[in-house]
């Protein structure tokens, strides 16, 4: 009997110092119990390697609802791609899942644990839309003085800063002071910025906004490079050819909901239209509308675009409807340059499930 109350003693001490410690045994305990007791279940055809959970979130400002009862999987070493236009959500929700907003409603998880955690948020990069760099300061100062936020310092850590620097092809502008780069170069900055920590899990939030094609192209690469490293990337953009060049899966964004969400390809066979006819004028239009309304009738679904002096339209039998275009465009007298018959985009599934373009205002 004694003996016993020591022990009873001795568990009783134990709790009250290491509460936490037990109960995470206790769990695992029955969870070792639960397992022995089920049977063996297969898992071909299961995913099991998931990064991040978001579960029905939503965030509100006032009256107005940024993110509404959002719910998406991430799996390890995916590229998952955000796309919608501005003021879509996708900047709030990239906050939710980084831990710098909390949401009013759902659960945000990253490799199990709540992203709010502080050592959950160690493993997360977030590159903002809005470079964060301070101007009076150089380059490779910059990125020293980050990788310090990180608890990281020594030569390994400047020579590691130059590489990163070297990959986004800033490495000649190391020394310079950051007044000095263009709004492009910030952005590479930024994004080098976010590298530092290597992190497991990157947002990356409008990466390559205001870049030049060839810059963008660089930037893609790298991107692409940290996928073979196996991290896994949400890539938020209103560029359709960013999304579509890059992602695995693509989740478009509308108003604070997640209207559909597939592969960049599932996504133009289920929604988009059979085909495309591209119209370019040898004249420039200075009243496009009259037009637009005019084609509609040719149109599946009334899908046509004018941007940039280009007509897009939306059709399910092109060999039939294109000489109706053409004569449709000589009576009204449009100057017919070019037209060509081309494969649906995702901006063309963007129109088709929201009745706008990604680039309207």
């Amino acid at each position: 009997m004694a003996l016993r109350n020591v022990f009873v003693l001795l568990e009783l001490r134990i709790f009250r110092s290491h509460a936490e410690w037990i109960s995470g045994c206790f769990c695992r305990v029955m969870r070792l119990e639960l397992n022995m007791m089920q049977p063996d279940i297969p898992l071909t055809g299961m995913r099991t390697d998931v990064c991040l959970v978001v579960k029905d979130v939503s965030k509100r400002f006032g009256d107005r609802v940024a993110v509404d009862e959002v719910s998406f999987t991430v799996h390890r070493g995916e590229i998952y791609g955000l796309l919608g236009p501005n003021g879509a959500g996708k900047t709030t929700l990239l906050s939710m899942i980084a831990g710098i907003l909390e949401p009013d409603s759902g659960e945000i998880s990253i490799d199990g644990s709540d992203a709010l955690d502080s050592r959950t948020r160690r493993k997360v990069g977030y590159c903002p839309q809005e470079a964060v760099v301070y101007n009076d300061l150089t380059g490779l100062e910059n990125m020293m003085f980050y990788a310090g936020l990180h608890g990281l310092s020594g030569s390994d850590v400047k020579r590691r800063c130059r590489e990163l620097l070297d990959q986004m092809g800033l490495g000649e502008y190391a020394g310079k002071k950051v007044k000095m780069y263009s709004g492009g170069m910030k952005k590479r900055l930024s994004f080098a910025i976010t590298l530092i920590g290597d992190p497991e899990l990157l947002l990356l939030d409008e990466p390559t906004t205001g870049m030049d094609p060839r810059i963008r192209r660089s930037v893609w690469e790298s991107i692409l490079r940290l996928k073979q490293e196996e991290k896994t990337i949400i890539l938020a953009t209103h560029y359709m050819e960013e999304a579509d060049e890059l992602s695995d899966r693509v989740a478009i964004m509308d108003l604070g909901r997640i209207v559909a969400e597939d592969s960049p390809e599932s996504l133009k066979t289920r929604y988009g239209p059979k085909a495309v006819i591209d119209v370019e004028f040898s004249k420039p239009v200075e009243e496009p509308k009259p037009i637009v309304e005019e084609i509609k009738a040719y149109a599946s679904e009334g899908g046509v675009i004018y941007r940039d002096g280009k007509l897009r339209v939306h059709v399910d039998n092109p060999d039939i409807v294109s000489p109706k275009i053409v004569s449709e465009l000589v009576r009204i007298g449009a100057g017919l340059k070019t037209l060509k018959i081309t494969m649906p985009t995702l901006e063309d599934v963007f129109l088709r499930l929201t009745g706008r373009r990604l680039t309207e205002e």
